[in-house]
């Protein structure tokens, strides 16, 4: 029988599997642009429910436990994948309701339950991912009708396996790419892990540093690092690979950026493997080395700063009618948002999802009685939508998918108006938004039967890749200039990143302005990481 202890067991164990594929997961990006987060999202979305399960009594119900567990998720939900995760635990809780245990039938029925809850809240749901996957895994366990819970998790994980193999002739962009759904995989890696413990077998460990199933903490490392360094002004790709770095190598590690200046504490095996990794950013200005005592390493560690106990949020009394929550990644961004009068700007965007709980805090920080939420992002807004019944007060989430969406949403807000009157209106002026977006390959590919080298610039409409090129600003005018023939475009604004240089950007706008001489065309600092410009074309 499946009781409260072995099914929280489980999830862990599935949670650790998830999160040791992590990587591969990532890697299966339909385009190659460099923003797979599917993996990452997932496994964090479940690490957010380990901690709340390891300290449930061993005695605990399975209906407690699959509601702990539900909970957690749901709060800690990152990006569409692990939205949808959450709520395909949402329909297993609500199965297991007032069970101390069940059977192999009791868990294909509670699966069953999950699938339909998440398809319940897809409003388009799209065949040949993740949902299709748990769908059908579902529908064989119910078939199977085995009370055996061992047999029922292998039908489970094998139909859910074999489902997944034929997402690639469910979705063409899949069969292109070379590579199945991205979610249906990381359900996968979860099950399989789930099915280890059901079966008998030990609780999967998770890998990353430090972690152990009972007590994850990291391991104290022989020499803490302090270094700090002046970044070059295309560092943002490099940052990212310290901070990648830092997460598998170190411990008790802490990373500050103010302005061009980096600073991190961290304890390492390798300090030299740091130090090199902090040179790529910059110019190291500071660096201290101090190798640990015999009885410093063996001491238990404190937490690493980074992942201290979650604070209770602070919770605003409502003090006006109207406040917004914006979520956006880079300094130049995240400020444009306050000047447009932005209350509580949450830090993210592509690779970097914030949680439903980010978002939460957020909007219970705002003193208003109605607060709009801003995602900026089309792997945010379905995380954003959770906060709508999890609020104390009046949510409204205008589905914003860029930056320049969300800008021009702010801007249209009319304070006369009801909130339902200003989600429409909001809504409508931000369709009327098209966004170019500029990066670069990150790995050798094929698109519409076109190589695509690592490294080639690639240039986006709406976040759909529709060309190639080897220059930066070439490729950015001529994406920008299709959008501009095919929605027309009164004013432009070109939003630089952290990769980019003011001269670029200043470049792009003066032939924009050439080619179309009746445009305002404006210049922004974003400060954005991954993508170079960001172009807004508005009618």
């Amino acid at each position: 029988m499946i009781t409260g202890q072995l099914f929280k067991n489980a999830l862990i164990s599935g949670a650790n599997n998830l999160q040791n594929h992590r990587a591969e997961v990532d890697a299966l990006n339909v385009f190659p642009v460099p923003d797979g987060d599917t993996g990452s999202n997932m496994s964090q979305t479940c690490m957010a429910a380990v901690g709340e399960l390891q300290v449930m009594p061993d005695d605990a119900p399975l209906c407690d436990v699959a509601k702990k567990a539900a909970g957690a998720l749901l709060r800690g939900a990152r990006g569409n994948s692990g939205v949808i995760l959450s709520l395909i635990f949402r329909g297993v809780s609500k199965s297991f309701k007032g069970l101390a245990q069940t059977d192999g039938r009791g868990l294909a029925a509670a699966f069953d339950a999950g699938q339909a809850a998440a398809y319940k809240a897809v409003m388009k749901p799209t065949e040949g991912t993740i949902l299709t996957v748990v769908r059908e895994a579902a529908a064989a366990a119910v078939q199977a009708d085995e009370p055996d819970e061992q047999k029922a998790a292998c039908v489970l994980c094998d139909a859910a396996q074999a489902t997944l193999a034929k997402t690639p002739e469910l979705l063409p962009v899949l069969k292109e790419a070379g590579v199945v759904d991205a979610g249906g995989q990381g359900l996968l890696y979860l099950l399989e892990g789930m099915r280890t413990v059901l079966c008998g077998g030990e609780m999967i460990s998770s890998e990353a540093p430090g972690a152990n199933p009972g007590a994850p903490r990291e391991p104290a490392r022989r020499y803490r690092c302090t270094v700090s360094v002046a970044l070059s002004p295309n560092a943002s790709s490099a940052v990212q690979a310290l901070r990648a770095f830092l997460e598998t190598k170190a411990s008790g590690s802490r990373v500050t950026e103010k302005g061009l200046t980096l600073t991190l504490e961290a304890q390492v095996d390798a300090p030299d493997e740091l130090l090199s990794a902090a040179l790529s950013c910059g110019e190291i200005t500071a660096a201290g080395i101090d190798r640990q005592t015999a009885e410093q390493a063996s001491a238990p560690e404190k937490p690493a700063p980074a992942a201290p106990a979650k604070p209770a949020p602070q919770r605003a009394e409502p003090e006006k009618e109207y406040g917004f929550v914006a979520v956006a990644a880079g300094a130049g961004l995240e400020q444009l948002f306050y000047d447009l009068g932005a209350d509580r700007v949450v830090s993210g965007g592509q690779t970097m999802n914030p949680s439903t709980d980010d978002i939460l805090n957020a909007v219970l920080a705002t003193p208003a009685r109605h607060v709009f939420v801003l995602p900026n992002n089309k792997n945010i807004i379905m995380a954003a939508e959770q906060c709508v019944r999890l609020a104390d007060r009046g949510v409204s989430v205008v589905a914003t998918r860029t930056v320049p969406q969300g800008v021009t949403a702010m801007l249209s807000f009319d304070e006369t108006k009801s909130p339902e009157e200003n989600h429409l209106q909001m809504h409508k002026a931000a369709e009327g938004v098209h966004t170019a977006q500029v990066t670069f390959a990150a790995r050798d590919s094929a698109m519409r039967g076109e190589r695509i080298r690592k490294g080639q610039m690639l240039g986006m409409e709406d976040g759909k890749v529709t060309l190639v090129g080897d220059d930066l600003l070439d490729t950015a005018y001529r994406v920008s200039r299709r959008l501009v023939k095919k929605y027309g475009g009164d004013i432009l604004t070109v939003y630089y990143g952290a990769d980019a240089a003011a001269e670029q950007a200043n470049a792009l706008a003066e032939r924009l302005q050439a080619r179309f001489p009746s445009a305002e065309v404006n210049v922004v600092d974003g400060g954005q990481p991954v993508y170079f410009f960001l172009v807004s074309v508005e009618a």
